[in-house]
């Protein structure tokens, strides 16, 4: 009945919404506090790593339990794990203890609780969601998180204004206490068939077969490698901005503000385009578009020489990126089969685990040497040339085509 599976959809998307609020509150707080009190490359490598690297350990596991146990449990587990290493964080800089590296441990565990929640949130989703509402709902989901990022940062720089980071660290705990309860009592979903039969193969016998399922879906091999490659040349456009405009045009807490804040913008506009518009009649055309307008973005931010234009072209970026992300996503929820879900997005998430940090490893002790600048117009020029190619491929031009279906009913 469509009633009890908008109800459902409201009260996920509620639930992980002040969920992500808080998170971004905190991931803001320690990205400028890192920021601002070291001015390194280097260390926001080193960050950047400790919030990606335990995520890639960690899923090709989570998408193995993704399939085997029920994915909301997982959601609620993975969001109290966050907020207990952030109460930690938060007392333990109430004592005096405020290094760097506190924080650098703390994103780690964090990471581990997005690495078991990714997989599980991008397999529910299709449990709630009729298979032809899924690019709207994508779409709409998107827009919502781009809402709260584009809300987060001015509040998470006005706190910093005012109060302590400690303050955050509470925000972030108080909401996630919140989101899981919501969750847990007032979400009624039933296990997806896998999680309530008995188990008669192992978690390594599981991934295996996943991983066999993967090497025997072309679409899906090319669509990873694609991925990959287009993740590793992201990372300076994701990580290296703020630090390049501390360098070029100032310190400020506000020009950092503004840069989110723009992006935000435009990632909602574009998830509400997304949503009504649908995309082009094959999802990969869709993706293309935005890989090489994502790269003359890049481009443009080696370029532009006035901090006006420079977040004007952020909020271009922000506005582009659900033409990719989206499709992506859907695509796979529509073509691969429920049972392998969680595990084909445990590989996904490996995946972007592992490539960003590898980017940021090698981009950003260059970015100490080597003008960012430079580093972005060669990622500009490369994530375009790579977005081409990816129209070539004949498995995944067919994987693209919507699927005509009628609507189905989900209790």
């Amino acid at each position: 009945m469509s009633k009890i599976w908008k109800k459902n959809i409201i009260i996920f998307l509620f639930s992980q919404t002040l969920s992500l609020f808080g998170s971004s509150l905190v991931q803001y707080a320690i990205t400028w506090y890192i920021t601002l009190e070291t001015k390194s490359g280097t260390m926001m490598m080193v960050s950047i790593i400790a919030g990606f690297l335990p995520s890639f350990i960690l899923s090709p596991f989570a998408g193995v339990w993704a399939d085997r146990y029920c994915r909301k449990n997982l959601i609620a587990f993975s969001d109290s794990l966050i907020a207990i290493s952030t109460l930690l964080l938060a007392i333990l800089f109430l004592m005096g203890y405020r290094s760097i590296w506190l924080l650098f441990i703390v994103s780690a565990v964090r990471s581990v609780g997005t690495g078991i929640q990714s997989p599980a949130v991008s397999a529910f989703l299709p449990q709630l969601v009729p298979e032809e509402q899924l690019t709207k709902v994508n779409g709409i989901n998107g827009s919502v998180q781009s809402f709260v990022m584009l809300l987060a940062p001015m509040v998470s720089g006005g706190l910093l204004s005012v109060a302590s980071i400690e303050s955050i660290f509470f925000i972030d705990v108080v909401t996630a206490a919140l989101a899981v309860s919501i969750l847990v009592f007032f979400l009624q979903v039933a296990p997806h068939e896998k999680a309530v039969l008995n188990q008669d193969i192992s978690y390594f016998e599981d991934l295996k077969s996943g991983l066999h399922y993967i090497n025997h879906h072309g679409y899906l091999k090319k669509m990873f490698l694609f991925c990959a490659i287009f993740f590793f040349l992201s990372a300076p456009v994701a990580f290296l901005t703020p630090l390049q405009v501390t360098r070029s045009f100032g310190d400020d807490v506000w020009r950092l503000t503004v840069i989110e804040v723009t992006f935000s913008s435009g990632m909602m506009v574009g998830g509400l385009l997304l949503a009504s518009w649908g995309g082009f009649k094959n999802r990969i055309h869709t993706m293309t578009l935005s890989s090489i307008l994502i790269g003359v973005s890049t481009f443009s931010f080696g370029i532009i020489p006035n901090f006006l234009l420079y977040s004007v072209v952020m909020g271009f970026l922000g506005l582009i990126m659900p033409l990719f992300n989206t499709p992506a996503i859907v695509l796979l929820q529509e073509k691969v089969e429920e049972e392998y879900m969680g595990r084909v997005f445990g590989v996904l998430n490996m995946i972007i685990s592992v490539t960003m940090p590898v980017g940021m490893l090698f981009f950003g002790p260059m970015s100490d040497t080597v003008p960012i600048e430079q580093i972005l117009i060669i990622t500009g020029i490369l994530i375009g040339i790579v977005g081409v190619f990816i129209v070539s491929s004949k498995d995944l031009i067919e994987a693209g085509k919507q699927k005509q279906v009628k609507e189905r009913i989900i209790e």
